[in-house]
């Protein structure tokens, strides 16, 4: 496994710098330093050049130096917020939360009953996953092969990810009322959801819908509660 990098936080530059008594009075009351806001713009920058050179780069022009360059951030800045690569790294993962994990969470959420909510997921899967994000995710799958905190991080996405079927089953164990365990069930599906991208990403002309659909509602129709004891 990669090991972390070995070089140090240096102090903050002038341009970043804490705010004056002035500027931290109004943060206190409620506002933001513009200091503050630049930090953040600086560092969302960063992510968006790391995310630019993973998508189009790959892995051999990853570093550092050249997310600054691309960003045109300051070498010493990018450390500034982010001590090393890896860092860089976890912050891509966790900006591109919304573009698959979130929108998955909501359409379990939002009201309806399991058939209900069950068409939004698969709307949702069924949809074809664009080439930037299929090529961010191989390279972050990559990096987690050699570096611990990344695979630990993605691991974490994902699980929270697969959560998602788990809990669109809870909703039908919560219906049936009779004992219906949702975990196998949604990893099952999840399991699914994931290799059908694979495929779709080498043959655009699998059903990923009907695949799915038919899954589903298979899973459903045919899953049991516990059997009562002494029942055959």
């Amino acid at each position: 496994m990669a090991t972390r990098a070995k070089d140090t936080r240096p102090p903050a530059p002038p341009a970043e710098s804490a705010p004056d008594t002035a500027e931290a009075g109004r943060t206190a009351r409620g506002g933001r330093s513009r200091s503050s806001a630049k930090g953040e713009q600086t560092r969302a920058r960063l992510i968006a050049a790391a995310r630019t050179l993973l998508t189009e780069d790959g892995l051999a022009r990853f570093t550092t130096r050249n997310v600054a360059a691309l960003g045109e951030v300051s070498h010493g800045m990018c450390h500034y917020h982010f001590q090393d690569r890896t860092d860089l790294i976890v912050a891509v993962i966790e900006d591109i939360r919304p573009e698959w994990i979130t929108p998955l969470e909501e359409a379990v959420q939002a009201p309806g009953d399991f058939a209900r909510r069950a068409d939004r997921v698969i709307e949702l899967l069924t949809r074809p996953e664009g080439v930037d994000l299929s090529r961010l995710h191989s390279s972050l799958h990559w990096f987690a092969l050699n570096d611990e905190r990344v695979r630990s991080s993605l691991e974490a996405e994902y699980r929270r990810w697969r959560g998602c079927f788990v809990d669109l089953f809870q909703v039908l164990a919560d219906e049936r009322g009779d004992g219906l365990d949702p975990v196998p069930l949604g990893e099952a599906v999840a399991a699914a959801a994931d290799g059908l991208a694979a495929v779709q990403s080498l043959d655009a002309q699998v059903d990923a819908e009907s695949v799915m659909r038919t899954l589903v509602h298979a899973l459903a129709a045919g899953a049991r509660g516990p059997r009562a004891p002494g029942r055959a």
